[in-house]
């Protein structure tokens, strides 16, 4: 249980201003002193997360945050901290016990992002009658909850409304790899070992393929990029599907024949953990770039990068190379993004994927509505190698949209896609 992935997870953000019972409520519902409770105002100064089981929605990630009236310059910190936490959240539970211009801005903003909400009027122990209640339920607010902390009362209609508040979109997630493999078919996942490969370990995304493969009676071929011809040759029925690293998409493309369809764990995480088709729009707008544009380069998590780094090396380096000059290029990691990205000509994002879906959709909605355009790393590489539309072989709605984006012909079934083939820019 506690080994799902937090990306994975069903996160459910509590919000509200200082004191009104966050931290007692969250204690509460997981039944532990998850957060320290306290009279004084402030006490919680940053984002507490509890990991539990809450059936039958399975694994969730309860997100305690500090309050959204907390005042000083450190203050504004905690208060930043919080917005941050609404970036990420599935579903928010709005704490209150005397409804505010606070509360109704919070109310206001998930509801401009779409994001379901729970009010709970806290504290019900110490009120006389449900004048809370009936407030909020006269001005049209629903669905809302008495709650006690101290008393229990009202907890398992809280997690009742939690099950029924579940965003379907978080129910119905799209598939990582499972719809395209139809049961006893074959995958080859081809799994470069290099520096940033932890030892004894495979990253993340390669994992949850390789998992989502086995739960829908699939079975994987493991190989790593210079073995995969070999392994190819030895089958005696082609797979369904080969995937690879991106930074290995050119030897791969070249070395699986053309009637396997291929593409990589970025794209594939492109569609699982945000839009696959707004990313594909973005990487056709690399062919507008200029020299001296500039390009912001957004890491979901932080690691200590080496000399080849993918999104601060490789991927500049490939960038510079298409357009025929250098970019300015900034690099953020973790939750470190400008507000204004208005400046940006591109946003080149990793595939997220230690992030839940909703975090990466709300990055690419701030890039929507600022007039940039986002695409993520294997889509980049993809296109900047001349490759894309190979690549996105197993989705033919993207490749729609990418041959409408490009202004190109739609190149189903093209048998030459190597590099400098597709692309009128600079060779790479």
């Amino acid at each position: 249980m506690q080994g799902t992935p937090k990306g994975l997870r069903l996160q459910i953000g509590i919000f509200g201003r200082r004191n009104v019972g966050k931290s007692s409520i969250l204690n509460a519902l997981t039944r532990q002193q998850v957060s320290i409770v306290s009279a004084t105002a402030g006490t919680t100064t940053d984002p507490v997360e509890k990991a539990m089981e809450l059936q039958p929605i399975g694994p969730v990630l309860f997100v305690d945050t500090a309050g959204v009236d907390d005042v000083g310059a450190l203050g504004e910190l905690r208060v930043a901290k919080t917005m941050g936490v609404v970036q990420r959240t599935d579903l928010a539970v709005l704490v209150t016990d005397a409804w505010q211009d606070y509360e109704r801005r919070l109310l206001d903003l998930f509801a401009k992002k779409k994001t379901p909400v729970i009010v709970v009027a806290s504290k019900s122990d110490l009120r006389a009658d449900l004048a809370l209640e009936d407030q909020l339920g006269a001005a049209g607010i629903k669905p809302v909850v008495g709650v006690s902390a101290v008393t229990g009362a009202g907890l398992e209609s809280l997690r009742q409304a939690i099950i029924a508040a579940t965003p379907d979109d978080f129910l119905n997630a799209p598939s990582l790899i499972g719809d395209l493999v139809p049961a006893g078919e074959l995958v080859v996942l081809v799994v470069p070992i290099d520096i940033e490969a932890p030892k004894g370990r495979l990253i993340l995304p390669q994992v949850q393929t390789l998992r989502d493969i086995l739960d829908q009676d699939g079975y994987a071929m493991v190989v790593k990029e210079r073995e995969l011809s070999d392994a190819l040759a030895r089958l005696n029925r082609p797979p369904v599907l080969v995937v690879t690293d991106s930074q290995e998409f050119l030897k791969v493309v070249a070395d699986t024949p053309p009637d396997i369809p291929v593409t990589g764990f970025s794209i594939l995480f492109a569609r699982f953990k945000g839009d696959l088709a707004e990313l594909v729009r973005g990487a056709a707008a690399i062919d507008r770039l200029k020299p001296g544009d500039r390009i912001l380069v957004g890491e979901a998590c932080t690691h200590h990068p080496t000399g080849e780094d993918i999104g601060r090396v490789k991927i500049p380096r490939w960038l510079e190379q298409y357009v025929g000059g250098k970019l300015d290029i900034v690099t953020t990691a973790g939750c470190e993004y400008p507000d204004d990205i208005s400046g940006f000509k591109l946003i080149v994002h990793c595939g997220a994927c230690m992030w839940n879906r909703r975090q990466m959709l709300s990055r690419i909605e701030q890039a929507r509505a600022s007039g940039v355009a986002i695409t993520n790393y294997g889509l980049t590489i993809a296109h900047s190698l001349g490759i894309l539309d190979r690549a996105l072989s197993p989705f033919p709605y993207a490749r729609a949209v990418y041959a409408s984006a490009t202004g190109r012909a739609a190149l189903a079934n093209q048998n030459s896609a190597c590099a400098g083939q597709g692309s009128s820019r600079a060779a790479i």
